[in-house]
């Protein structure tokens, strides 16, 4: 007679037998692409990202950086930062020519990491709104000093910088970028109302969208506590959205209830330093629960850039354990 301990093994190699070699783990962008349609999958795609502090280093610099980080943590989708400066027109601020290159460096990085990923990972470019670049090439005082006393030199000066952000963007996705990551931080209560934002932001928030309309992980980060989310629950050429449940207080089955695409969320960046590898696991099991399958794992904004390299596995070991 077979022990109960003899019976299980050998049951169990019954099983493996009749049931093959086991199917291999799924790739990164395998991943994505079944999140993408909302299929299902082995577990959740997952990111997560920092500021390198590298915009006065050369492409290559940020490049290595990048490429460094992704092999050490081994995320489904590559987000490539671009905190390299906007050109500053020669006369006043806000008399900027468009610039069909704007960001040389980046683009040389963006090929580098291409080439460093070898196809094997998607990979998006961010982009910071044109609201936010004539805050860099001037200060936000100034912006809203000119929204008050011309707005149309503003709105013509945002044009300008729009056209160049949309012409870096189709070079991005030349680059082999799969999107572009358009960063807004300005559709936010107490820094621009619903209508200043209609009229001064979104339309050349949408050009730069437009201008890689097919790309198809397009993401919008909406970023802030207090972000009207309800104006880009559709219509936007963005398949993703990005924004945290924890700063807005938004929980995800309230923005599920008019959204359908894909959400990237449920990790919360501002306490992420100090967050347990338990703390990340139920973080994470309960926003794929509330998302569904269209669902990418990750903070809801930058985690801090002092986090250690430990920190940021506990979020590796938590997903993928």
């Amino acid at each position: 007679m077979l022990t109960r301990r003899q019976f299980m093994v050998s049951t169990g190699a019954a099983v493996a037998a009749a049931c093959g070699t086991p199917k291999p783990a799924m790739t990164s962008r395998e991943r994505v692409d079944l999140a993408l349609k909302g299929e299902p999958l082995d577990r959740p795609p997952y990111t997560f990202y920092y500021h390198f502090g590298l915009e006065n280093e050369p492409g290559d610099r940020h490049a290595a950086a990048t490429l460094d980080f992704h092999r050490k943590f081994g995320v489904d989708v590559v987000k490539v930062m671009s905190d390299f400066a906007y050109p500053k027109p020669e006369g006043d601020w806000f008399t900027p020519q468009v610039v069909e290159n704007p960001f040389p460096e980046q683009i040389k990085a963006l090929e580098l990491i291409r080439d460093g990923l070898s196809g094997d990972t998607y990979f998006i470019e961010t982009i910071f709104n044109s609201w936010n670049q004539a805050e860099k090439i001037s200060s936000k005082e100034e912006v809203l000093r000119l929204k008050e006393e011309n707005p149309q030199a503003l709105l013509d000066a945002l044009e300008a910088i729009s056209k160049s952000q949309a012409s870096h963007a189709r070079k991005a996705i030349e680059a082999g970028a799969a999107g572009i990551f358009l960063a807004i931080a300005n559709a936010q209560f107490g820094l621009m109302t619903e209508a200043e934002y209609a009229e001064f932001s979104e339309p050349f928030d949408r050009m730069i969208l437009e201008a890689v309309a097919d790309a198809p992980l397009n993401t919008l980060h909406l970023h802030g506590d207090k972000v009207y989310l309800h104006r880009f629950h559709g219509g936007w050429p963005a398949p993703v959205i990005q924004y945290s449940p924890h700063t807005t207080g938004v929980p995800i089955e309230k923005f599920r209830q008019s959204y359908g695409d894909v959400l990237m969320a449920g990790i919360d960046e501002t306490n992420f330093r100090t967050l347990s590898q338990q703390d990340i696991e139920t973080q994470w099991r309960a926003a794929a629960s509330a998302a569904g399958p269209k669902f990418i794992l990750a903070p809801g904004c930058s985690v801090p850039n002092d986090t250690a390299g430990e920190e940021l596995q506990r979020m590796v070991a938590a997903v993928t354990a």
